[in-house]
């Protein structure tokens, strides 16, 4: 692969940034929005999923197709993106499965569900929760940098649109953390400070990467880098994203969010061909 320069990697980081702390958008929805708009989060999480599976299977298993069939041959190649691929989605699986239901992020929790803070509502149970769900939220982010960062370096409009799309499906896990954090201490400041680290996850993922992986970096390493990537971003999207819109009760919303997001994704492909 060429030398990846310094301007590269300043922008690739920063859209993970971008990407990442996107948990403080959900924080701040949670202290100022009285009820959880529905209908709105229904769309753009199918919206984030759409785009997410679309770009997954279209262009980033295809350019790890092309990687490994280049250096591997057709048979070896081939064998190669699909081992790399069902890797990524076993690793996030993994991941996904050590997780308790009841701290996991993508658990719904509404802003209406939680009573004011008062002395019985600053517990330890809901402080619990919201710091395991912070945990939760930072092992599942570590995939995801590496995800935007790496498509970054190689396409940077891909790693716009991968960068946005996790960006969306991060608001809801803010509120995830922020809401049992604030209601367990009444603090505004710590429950954002909580859901906002969480998400730092994500450029420490891709800081880890890029120091890991970078100096071994060539074309057999970015094919299967590639290939798990798709993987891990196919399993978010199933498991996750879908899951959590239709769980607000807007099982077509979502649905029409899922086909918005792969046609504005393909259109997007289409015109930088």
């Amino acid at each position: 692969m060429e030398n990846i320069g310094t301007e590269t990697l300043i922008f690739a980081f920063g859209l993970t940034l971008f990407a990442g702390l996107s948990t403080g958008i959900g924080s701040a929805i949670a202290f100022f929005a009285r009820t959880t708009n529905i209908k709105f989060i229904s769309i753009f999480l199918g919206f984030s999923a759409g785009v997410m599976i679309y770009v997954s299977m279209v262009e980033i298993f295809v350019k790890a197709k092309s990687a490994l069939v280049m250096e591997l041959g057709v048979v070896g190649g081939n064998w190669a993106t699909v081992g790399a691929f069902f890797s990524g989605i076993f690793i996030i699986g993994i991941i996904d499965r050590f997780i308790p239901s009841a701290e996991n992020p993508h658990e719904i929790k509404r802003v209406e569900d939680m009573a004011s803070p008062d002395s019985a509502g600053r517990n330890h149970k809901l402080m619990r929760m919201g710091l395991f769900t912070a945990l939760a939220i930072a092992i599942h982010n570590f995939p995801e940098g590496l995800a935007t960062f790496t498509a970054a370096l190689t396409d940077p409009g891909l790693g716009i649109a991968i960068a946005v799309a996790i960006a969306i499906h991060n608001i809801p896990e803010g509120i995830a953390v922020a809401v049992p954090i604030f209601y367990a201490t009444g603090s505004r400041k710590k429950a954002f400070l909580h859901s906002f680290l969480s998400g730092l996850a994500e450029p420490l993922g891709a800081l880890i990467g890029y120091l890991i992986l970078m100096p071994f970096m060539n074309e057999i390493v970015f094919g299967l880098l590639f290939g798990a990537v798709a993987g891990i971003m196919v399993f978010i999207s199933i498991d996750e994203l879908l899951p959590t819109a239709e769980a607000y009760g807007e099982h077509h919303l979502s649905i029409y969010g899922l086909i918005a997001g792969m046609a504005v994704m393909a259109l997007s492909l289409l015109l930088f061909v």
